[in-house]
């Protein structure tokens, strides 16, 4: 153990922790030294993750007593979780007016039910411990509604809003809850949007791509690795007094 594992003996959980942002978050908690555990919908993706410290679980996070079930093993086998990062997501769009019941509660039910049941269980052993922090994984789409993504972006509000919320709720106990809203990140969701934004509009799909880059202020696509690093800084030395924001990760101002 070296002075610079700000998280040795410590036990994080990160939900869609299998590839992206969630997959980079895990891995820079587990090389400061932590002990992760990493959901997702598929066993097989968790399985291939070999990196020294990470422990994979499927779980779906709609299905509240998988998250019960799940959370309370990871607890019993690792300890309390003193990190929780709900970052698992859906983000698909659509027209209003053509969007039926099904597909709202898709997303509602990933990305707002599945943060509130996983914040929910990961406080039950937070709480014994004296120190926590959680950081759910919003979007600017939490920040300011997204054209043809009325129902991600109203899930990305209600998600900061619970963050919020829970900031005051937990206010001068050693626990913080903040925000990630990183913008448009290099990750295999850009590349479905890619996809799916070309069939509707009718443009190609290094038009339907660079309309995702135009819309961080800086025109590229974030890195992974860029949201994993404001993830450590909220868990750092220091950032006791960083609660209820919500940090946009943009490459400039976006509201």
């Amino acid at each position: 153990m070296t002075s610079a594992q700000i998280l040795a003996g410590k036990h994080a959980l990160v939900t869609g922790g299998g590839t992206g942002i969630g997959l980079a978050i895990a891995q820079a908690f587990a090389a400061e030294g932590a002990v992760v555990t990493i959901t997702g919908r598929r066993q097989e993706v968790l399985d291939n993750i070999s990196d020294l410290g990470i422990f994979g679980q499927a779980m779906d996070v709609r299905d509240e007593s998988s998250v019960c079930n799940v959370i309370a093993a990871a607890v019993s086998a690792r300890g309390p979780i003193q990190v929780c990062v709900p970052n698992a997501g859906i983000a698909e769009g659509g027209s209003l007016h053509k969007t039926n019941m099904e597909f709202w509660r898709n997303i509602m039910s990933t990305n707002l039910d599945g943060a509130f049941l996983t914040i929910r269980e990961c406080l039950q052993s937070m709480r014994t411990t004296e120190w926590g922090r959680v950081i759910g994984v919003s979007s600017i789409a939490g920040l300011r509604g997204l054209p043809g993504a009325a129902a991600y972006s109203a899930s990305k509000h209600g998600l900061i809003g619970l963050i919020r919320s829970l900031s005051e709720d937990y206010m001068g106990q050693p626990y913080t809850f903040n925000a990630l809203c990183p913008g448009y990140v290099d990750t295999s969701i850009v590349t479905r949007n890619q996809a799916t934004i070309a069939s509707r509009t009718g443009m190609t799909p290094d038009a339907a791509r660079q309309l995702m880059v135009n819309g961080n202020q800086h025109k590229r696509l974030l890195e992974v690795e860029e949201v994993a690093a404001a993830a450590l800084w909220l868990v750092g030395n220091g950032s006791q007094s960083i609660n209820g924001q919500s940090i946009q990760i943009s490459g400039g101002q976006t509201t």
